[in-house]
Parts: C-alpha cells; sequence; structure tokens
C-alpha cells in the first residue's frame, strides 16, 4: 500500500480524498492556486505546494506542476479526483514515466471512452445500444446544419470532449443550430482545448440513468447498481439518488451487464460510470442507449456509498496499488434510499444567474468534515452528509466550478430520505452570495418528484417562468405569522428591559397585525397562547433576540397534552428588516411585516416608493467576461434577439432583448471583464 498520495485537485473533493486517505493511514499531499492558498483541503492535508496563480489553465491543469510536486515530496501516486486532468490520457501517461502511480484506470481505457465520438463507435462495435446521431468530423455550421436536418429535430449538439455539462446546447431547429454550434466548440475549446462537435438525436422524455463500475486489475469488474440523474439544469445535475425509482430488478440486471461487458472489452479498472439515457415514454425500460463513459470518480459517488456500504476512494486506492476487490458481483445489494442535491453559487430568483463573492454565513446542518473518519462517514449524522469545501469567510471564486457543497441523505425509504434533505436544507445557513437551497427544497417537496415521474425536463417543465419559491399553503402562512407575533413579543419585551421605551414593569405589546405574502393576520399572544385570526396555534420554540435561524414545532389539537407528538417540525432562517422579518423555510422568502395592532391602521397612509425604470438598459447580471457582443449602436433589435453573452463560471450566457428597441450606446468592450449590475449598453 502507498504510504504518500497527491491529489491532484481542488474543493470538497480534495477534502473527500484526503478523509479517506487519512482513515487508510496514508500521508496526503494538497496542491493549491493562489485562490484556494486558505482553503479547508489545503489545511487538511499533511502537506500542501503551490503551483501557479488561480486561473486552473496556469495551476490545477498543467501536468508538469501536480508532477514536479509528487517528486518534491515523495509521493507515491496521484488521485485526480474528477474534472482537470482526471481523464487526460497525457496526465497519466506522464505519472506512469516517473513511477508514479495514477490512481484511476488505465491510460488505453482512458483514450478510448474519454472521446464521445470514438466511445460511441466503440460501444456500437461492441453491441451496444447508441443514440442515434454523427460521430464523425463536423466541418462548419453548414454542415452541422445539414446533419441535424438528415437526423429529425431535435438535436444535441455535444463538445466532443466535453462534461459537467460545458459545451452542450440543444436545438429545436435550424435556427438553434447556427446560433448554438459555435458557442459549442468555443466552450470545447476553453474549457477542454477541443474544439471538436458531435451531434445525435434528442431522446424525448429521457431519463439519464447511471451505472457505477468497478474493477481490479485482475480482471473482476462488478456494477454498484445505478443512479438516477434525471433532474438537470442546463445539462447539468443537479439532483442524484440511489436507486432509481424507475429501474426494475430486471433492467438493473441488463443494463449493469452490458456496462461491465463494454468495460470488459476496453479492460478498464478502478471506478468509472456508464451513463445511460433512457425513454421514459417506453413502459419497458427497455429503450436505453449509451451515452458515454466517464473514466473517474463521479461528483454524485456518495449516493452509492450511502446504498451499499462501499468506499469508492478507498477502493479506488487500492485497486490502484494493486489488490484485488474484497466482494463479487453476489454481494453487492441495496440497503435503503440515498439522495444527494448539490448546492450552487447560483441565485434561482434571478434565473439561476452564477453568484461570486464572499461567504459571510457558512454553516452546514452537519459538520463536513471531521478527524474522526466514523463520524460523519458515508452515511453521515443521523442521514445526513455534508460533503464541502469551503469555510465561513472564505471566497466562492469566478475561476472555478460554483457547486459550495453536496448534501447527502440516506434513509429507509425514497420519502424518508427526501424529508431529511427539506429538514437539512432549512438549517443550511448560507449568506453573502446566492444560493440554490430553496430551491432545492422545493424540489424535494414537489408532488411530481415524490412520485418519481422524472426526466431530463423536469425543471423546464416545472418551472417554465422561472423560480420565485416553493409553494406555500394557508395553514403554513397562519402557522409563520404566529411565529412572527412571537418573536415581535420578545423583540418588544428585550428592548423595553434595555430601552426603558415602556413604563417600568408594563408587559410588552402582545397584539400585532402579521402582513405575510400580502395577506394580513391577527395575531395575539396571552400567557403563551397564541391566536391567529381568532384561532388558536399551538408552537413551541425557543428565541433569544439576535437568533438568525431557529427551530419550532407545531402540534394539533392535542397541544395540551403533555405526551402530545408534534404534527410539523420546521427550521426557520431570520433576516430582521426595519418593520418585521424576511422567514426563509421549506423553500420559500417570506417578507414578514410585524407592526402593533394600533399602529397597523396608519400603514395604509404611507407612500410606497417605486422602483426606477431599468428596462432601457442593458445590465450584466454576474460578473463574468464579455465574450461576444452580437450587435452595434444604430442596431434594432427584435424581442429574443441576442446581445451579449458573458461567460462566467465557465459558463456562457447569452443575454437578450426584451423587447423591439434601437441600440443608442455600447458602454462595455468585447474581452472586457464586468461587474455586476455594470451596462453593456443602452436601448431607445
Amino acid at each position: 500500500m502507498f504510504k504518500k498520495i497527491l491529489i491532484a485537485n481542488r474543493g470538497e473533493i480534495a477534502c473527500r480524498v484526503i478523509k479517506t486517505a487519512r482513515r487508510m493511514g496514508i500521508a496526503t499531499v494538497a496542491v493549491y492556486s493562489d485562490a484556494d492558498a486558505r482553503a479547508p483541503f489545503v489545511r487538511m492535508a499533511d502537506e500542501a505546494v503551490h503551483i501557479g496563480p488561480a486561473p486552473a489553465a496556469e495551476s490545477y491543469l498543467v501536468a508538469d506542476k501536480i508532477i514536479a510536486a509528487c517528486k518534491q515530496t515523495g509521493a507515491e501516486a496521484a488521485h485526480p479526483g474528477y474534472g482537470f486532468l482526471s481523464e487526460r490520457t497525457s496526465f497519466a501517461e506522464a505519472l506512469a514515466k516517473e513511477n508514479i502511480a495514477f490512481i484511476g484506470p488505465p491510460v488505453n481505457a482512458i483514450a478510448a471512452m474519454g472521446d464521445k465520438i470514438e466511445s460511441k463507435k466503440l460501444a456500437k462495435e461492441a453491441g451496444v445500444n447508441v443514440v442515434p446521431g454523427f460521430v464523425g468530423e463536423i466541418e462548419d455550421t453548414e454542415h452541422a446544419v445539414r446533419i441535424s436536418n438528415e437526423i429529425g429535430y431535435p438535436v444535441m449538439m455535444k463538445a466532443s470532449a466535453g462534461g459537467g455539462g460545458k459545451g452542450m446546447r440543444l436545438a429545436y431547429n435550424e435556427t438553434d443550430v447556427r446560433e448554438g454550434f459555435e458557442s459549442v466548440k468555443r466552450e470545447g475549446l476553453n474549457s477542454f482545448g477541443d474544439d471538436r462537435v458531435f451531434i445525435e438525436k434528442f431522446i424525448l422524455n429521457p431519463r439519464h440513468i447511471e451505472i457505477q463500475i468497478l474493477g481490479d486489475q485482475h480482471g473482476n469488474i462488478v456494477y454498484l447498481n445505478e443512479r438516477e440523474c434525471s433532474i438537470q439544469r442546463r445539462h447539468q445535475k443537479v439532483v442524484e439518488e440511489a436507486p432509481s425509482p424507475f429501474v426494475t430488478p430486471k433492467m438493473r440486471k441488463a443494463m449493469g451487464e452490458q456496462c461491465v461487458a463494454l468495460s470488459r472489452a476496453v479492460g478498464y479498472y478502478s471506478a468509472g460510470t456508464v451513463e445511460l439515457i433512457v425513454s421514459g415514454a417506453d413502459p419497458t425500460g427497455e429503450s436505453f442507449y449509451f451515452l458515454e463513459m466517464n473514466t473517474r470518480l463521479q461528483v454524485e459517488h456518495p449516493v452509492t456509498e450511502a446504498i451499499t456500504g462501499i468506499d469508492l476512494v478507498e477502493q479506488m486506492i487500492r485497486v490502484a496499488a494493486g489488490q484485488k476487490l474484497p466482494f463479487t458481483q453476489g454481494d453487492i445489494g441495496i440497503d435503503g434510499w440515498a439522495i444527494e442535491n448539490r448546492v450552487y453559487a447560483e441565485d434561482p430568483y434571478r434565473g439561476f444567474l452564477p453568484s461570486t463573492g464572499r461567504l459571510i454565513r457558512y454553516q452546514p446542518p452537519v459538520e463536513g468534515w471531521t478527524d474522526d473518519g466514523e463520524a460523519n462517514g458515508r452515511r453521515g449524522m443521523d442521514g445526513v452528509r455534508v460533503d464541502d469545501g469551503v469555510y465561513e469567510g472564505g471566497e466562492v471564486s469566478m475561476f472555478y466550478d460554483p457547486m459550495i457543497a453536496k448534501l447527502v441523505t440516506w434513509g429507509e425509504t425514497r420519502d424518508e430520505a427526501a424529508d431529511l434533505q427539506v429538514q437539512a436544507l432549512d438549517n443550511f445557513r448560507i449568506e453573502g452570495l446566492g444560493h440554490n437551497v430553496d430551491f432545492l427544497s422545493a424540489i424535494m417537496q414537489h408532488p411530481r418528484f415524490r412520485s418519481g415521474e422524472l426526466t431530463t425536463g423536469f425543471i423546464a417543465e416545472e418551472y417554465p417562468d422561472g423560480f420565485h419559491g416553493a409553494e406555500t399553503s394557508e395553514d403554513v402562512r397562519r402557522t409563520l405569522a404566529a411565529v412572527a407575533g412571537a418573536l415581535a413579543t420578545a423583540d418588544a419585551d428585550r428592548a423595553r428591559r434595555i430601552d426603558g421605551q415602556l413604563a417600568q414593569g408594563e408587559a410588552a405589546n402582545g397584539d400585532w397585525v402579521v402582513r405575510i405574502d400580502g395577506v394580513e393576520h391577527a395575531v395575539s399572544l396571552e400567557e403563551d397562547a397564541i391566536t391567529v385570526d381568532g384561532q388558536p396555534v399551538a408552537i413551541a420554540l425557543e428565541y433569544t433576540p439576535g437568533d438568525r435561524l431557529i427551530d419550532f414545532e407545531l402540534y394539533g389539537e392535542d397541544a395540551e397534552d403533555d405526551e402530545a407528538e408534534p404534527v410539523a417540525e420546521y427550521g426557520i432562517q431570520l433576516a430582521p428588516r426595519r418593520w418585521g422579518y424576511r422567514m426563509t423555510t421549506r423553500g420559500a422568502q417570506h417578507e414578514v411585516r410585524v407592526l402593533p395592532a394600533h399602529v397597523a391602521p396608519l400603514a395604509q397612509h404611507m407612500i410606497e416608493k417605486v422602483p426606477p425604470d431599468l428596462s432601457k438598459f442593458l445590465i450584466c447580471p454576474m460578473p463574468g467576461l464579455l465574450v461576444q457582443l452580437h450587435v452595434a449602436e444604430g442596431d434594432e433589435v427584435q424581442p429574443g434577439q441576442p446581445l451579449a453573452t458573458v461567460e462566467a463560471m465557465k459558463m456562457e450566457n447569452i443575454l437578450r432583448a426584451e423587447k423591439a428597441a434601437t441600440v443608442s450606446k455600447i458602454n462595455a468592450q468585447q474581452g472586457a471583464s464586468l461587474a455586476v449590475d455594470e451596462v453593456i449598453l443602452e436601448l431607445e
């Protein structure tokens, strides 16, 4: 077994590998860029080597610097994590020349499966179902249009070396192909150094199912069941679960055996994932097609670990050291259900725009990493696991992926795992930048998610007009109004005792008018009893003025019974407002105004401030690089017409005209770095 390994990656996956290595008694080496000098993975590792500036192209993607760090520290092996150099044959070959083990598959397997075009040819030759499409070289946009017309719309354009949702465009017609083909080429070149593109038929009602493969260097290969990864946005996974609510034992066996056969055909060993697309319109589940094979550890590997009890990183290390797998296919079972949500630095209330900046507050529901390897192991603490690589006060950089953390829950049933997600997300406190916690909670509560009727179009179909918060019932609003009244009474009592605002000994006001989501409620507190609009609401909570995160329990009609069980438990994040609070819970934000009952009637006489009209400006919605200006001064534009393309978090975002207008002034030049809310151009 290795005595020391180097992790050729950063963030949460570097922490993840270090954690397992520490439990195995293996020393670790981290490499880091300028942007990551204070990152948790650097502190966790036994040694750390600086390898360059923040841009990945000058640090994490420079194989020579990684190898030099191995030689400098005496690391005997390198684990590449995912992304960066994990699927670069040149990196694995360079390590081999220096007699440094690559904790991953053999070079020939990476080469065969890493190229999407060549892998499809190989899969087809091996008798694996492949999606209809064109797998040769595409000359230019006109060639792409001809191919798309022959295949039939809709089609998917993909960068050959792509991954992680980058370098992909869905085209429903010829216009989409003409508009997106060059963008796909650019994203492929910028992210992967390869601008080749292939085009394939887009499967209707598709489900994204993937099979986890694990093999050793002695010819043993097993499949560790499947993962459902259908809930995606911009072709990037958002929610993953294991097992899939769609896959039957018969399907699982057919998919698994076919994926093992494909792996065996390329002499595969280590961890790998075969991605399949399955037609949800086929109730037999037999219409599944090979998409690609990822010759590395997947982001979503924790859900497989949770239901199988197998530490995939440990097995990768042992296989790289030449050991045999300690189990066979017959030993692989399914225990319970696991769900993973990816917590991203993006604002769902603003069209999921990337959000970079400082984490003013970062408090996950459980500790992400501990010195005790079992304290937050494969199933976390009480079924809640957090894999992260950030810290309170740190920066989420524009140079890397926007993922903040992975929240994994395990339960005996799928509903139990989903309920744990909602509860944990309520207690996931992030401040300082936009995040998708509310959106994830809304998905976990969505009736369609709970039914298991998933496709890759879930988000687009269920949130066609964007995300504005999870649906909230009137009963929940009344409960929140009761909580607001209780908090306001406690705050008023504190003010009375500190400032002497009321006469000495006079009780704080207990009668309030609470306005929540535009509806007013009369709330009254008398001797620990709370009524809302004259109806009793029984809640139990602990609150000290100044708290920003509170838990409370809601009771039913038997509330006075000492043995009564709560009917619901909530976690609420509070943000104080001048006359109330912002309450965030169960995937929704509520602006709550709380006024003393005798003051509330006067509020109707206050003049509302009207926000300024900014529709004549094209404003940059996030920090990024102005890749392309599509118009010039004097041009007339129509609704939906592209005006500018901004790259942020390694993704291109097309900004479009919202109405017919004329471009009166260009304020930013192509190639410029833009700040959030910077004016790109003006319209009249």
